[in-house]
């Protein structure tokens, strides 16, 4: 198979997908064996960043909620300045960079300073995710369309800017990137736009990787059961009778 040339001064935004090293596309693995420097979210895997090859040089700029992290202003400017060292630069980005990340605005900051760049997707948590819990995003018994949302805009908040009824009368199945900061609130957007308290949720916790971690529950009870079982971030829910199939279709134990 022949590889795109990964060119000097070119800049690589690579999905590394939710966890898996196995989940990742060939493309990214070329990259990750020819850039000179990796420029990595907080959320990519440590077993993916270690397919790096020998020599290349790993800068963490991982942004986390409620923690120090860097700007997107700075990630942004970082890319700009290896590139027009000449480097080979990788961004490497949890699940696909164009889904719910800053892609868009790093491949627009690159075009305006003339800086050659590649997109290359990777796996999405909100399709992979649910199916490493045994879960599908469509099922021909339950749905046929899928929605998928993040858990809270740019300023943090849950999104306003939604039409979250037309959302929930829209789609049998809603899968929502980010939710736990704001889970209670997300509940009482899908209660008020009608959807039933007894309808079938699910927490997906840190997909795809060791330590994933599933709880079945309700949209009523999701977020008392949530802080039961202490479920973490990153994670995924999804509401929709789909969460049912869990009980004969769940097939993977993290291990």
């Amino acid at each position: 198979m022949d590889f795109p040339t990964f060119e000097p001064g070119s800049v690589w935004l690579v999905g590394a997908g939710p966890g898996d090293p196995g989940l990742l596309t060939l493309h990214a693995y070329h990259a990750l064996q020819n850039a000179d420097v990796i420029v990595h979210d907080a959320l990519v895997d440590p077993r993916i960043l270690a397919l790096a090859g020998d020599g290349i040089a790993l800068e963490s700029m991982g942004k986390r909620g409620g923690k120090a992290s860097p700007k997107q202003t700075e990630i942004t400017t970082r890319l700009i300045e290896l590139a027009k060292q000449g480097k080979r630069v990788l961004r490497l980005k949890g699940g696909d960079p164009f889904v719910f990340g800053r892609g868009p605005e790093e491949a627009e900051a690159l075009v305006a300073e003339q800086i050659n760049f590649r997109v290359v997707p990777g796996v999405t948590a909100g399709i992979a995710g649910l199916a490493y819990a045994g879960i599908p995003a469509t099922a021909k018994a339950t749905n046929s369309a899928v929605a998928f949302v993040t858990g809270h805009s740019e300023t943090g908040e849950v999104p306003d800017s939604l039409d979250w009824d037309a959302l929930a009368r829209s789609a049998a199945v809603i899968v929502v990137y980010m939710p736990m900061a704001h889970l209670e609130g997300i509940r009482e957007k899908f209660l008020a736009a009608g959807r039933s308290p007894d309808e079938a949720a699910a927490i997906v916790s840190k997909a795809c990787t060791p330590d994933q971690a599933v709880l079945e529950t309700t949209i009523g009870t999701c977020v008392e059961d949530a802080q039961k079982t202490a479920m973490k971030s990153p994670a995924l829910l999804v509401v929709g009778e789909v969460v049912r199939l869990r009980q004969t279709l769940s097939w993977w134990t993290p291990s």
